[in-house]
């Protein structure tokens, strides 16, 4: 096999899309960001794609004729053996979408297509906190709950394009709250950013004038969940209560995830893991509560380390995969 060029991938978003460049190592030469535009139809999404790879690929001062292979990753519902978009939320209004046959015609160049969670699991696990591991789970912390598991360099789709769905593993069932899925007792409905504020304004309802919380309430300000860690960091009781569930409930789905797999590592990504290494070493001493001793004691739990990079990396990684498999 021939000495290996380069690898394009792009995350689509469903605000913007980012693609970039990376080598053999995984290290980004280059990225840009487009915007999506969704609502304006797929035809105009799947060209947007082409585009944002192309741009990608002069902005790493390379050309085409440099990549080896591109790989595409995106959110909602898909089947990936076929490379199609069946209804993906976020992407309104987009149906059965053949990105993967598009991309690939358009590039005239072997095309990897995966979810997006399972590429920015991919990047980390090749790239970032997870390099020289042989398994790691991922779970990404942000508006929803979303999660990828990699074995071996294999990444877990499932038989119909779901596996490693881990922001809805259900971790309560007695009294359990509504998911945004519409299932209950999801972990997401618990541990997402959107269900801590939730569980926070819910909290401050039933406990007028016990927090500091309040005071952002009082003045019409928005409660977001940096404000409500930023509270419980500064000795806030409601918030500390808010923050340690939290902890406490990652720390359930963790649990789960290293009895089911038994994986080197358990990372979280996404924007609350902002929250610092406080918050990290609460959900490291609910996991060794929790869980059998010989992994609560070898298992790594840490955070990610790509950042925003790691779909478009871990795109580009499966695209390798499918360089080094062909």
């Amino acid at each position: 096999m021939a000495q290996p060029s380069f690898f394009a991938g792009l995350d689509v978003g469903g605000t913007s899309m980012k693609g970039g460049v990376v080598d053999d190592q995984g290290k980004s030469l280059g990225s840009v960001s487009l915007p999506t535009e969704a609502y304006r139809g797929q035809e105009l999404g799947l060209a947007r794609m082409v585009e944002t790879i192309r741009a990608a690929v002069a902005a790493a001062k390379l050309t085409m004729a440099d990549i080896a292979t591109v790989g595409v990753a995106t959110p909602g519902t898909m089947d990936l053996a076929a490379g199609v978009v069946l209804d993906p939320p976020n992407l309104k209004p987009w149906q059965n979408v053949p990105v993967r046959q598009y991309v690939h015609d358009a590039l005239q160049m072997p095309t990897a297509f995966q979810n997006d969670a399972n590429a920015a699991a991919f990047g980390e696990y090749w790239a970032g906190a997870g390099r020289g591991a042989n398994s790691m789970v991922l779970f990404t912390l942000g508006t929803g709950v979303g999660g990828g598991i990699v074995i071996g360099d294999k990444v877990l789709v499932g038989e119909h394009s779901h596996g490693a769905e881990l922001g809805h593993v259900r971790i309560e069932i007695t009294n359990p709250r509504q998911c945004g899925c519409g299932r209950m007792g999801c972990l997401e409905a618990y541990a997402s950013a959107t269900a801590v504020v939730k569980r926070t304004l819910e909290a401050l309802a039933a406990n007028p004038g016990q927090s500091s919380l309040h005071q952002l309430l009082n003045r019409d300000e928005e409660i977001t969940a940096r404000a409500i860690f930023n509270a419980a960091a500064a000795g806030d009781a409601l918030a500390g209560k808010i923050v340690e569930d939290t902890a406490y409930y990652l720390a359930i789905a963790a649990v789960n995830m290293m009895h089911t797999i038994d994986p080197n590592m358990v990372v979280f990504a996404g924007g609350m893991i902002a929250a610092g290494q406080p918050f990290l070493e609460r959900i490291r001493w609910h996991v060794k509560q929790m869980a059998f001793p010989i992994p609560a004691a070898a298992t790594k739990i840490c955070y990610a380390q790509l950042g925003n990079d790691a779909g478009f990396i871990g795109a580009a990684g499966c695209g390798r995969l499918l360089w080094k498999n062909g």
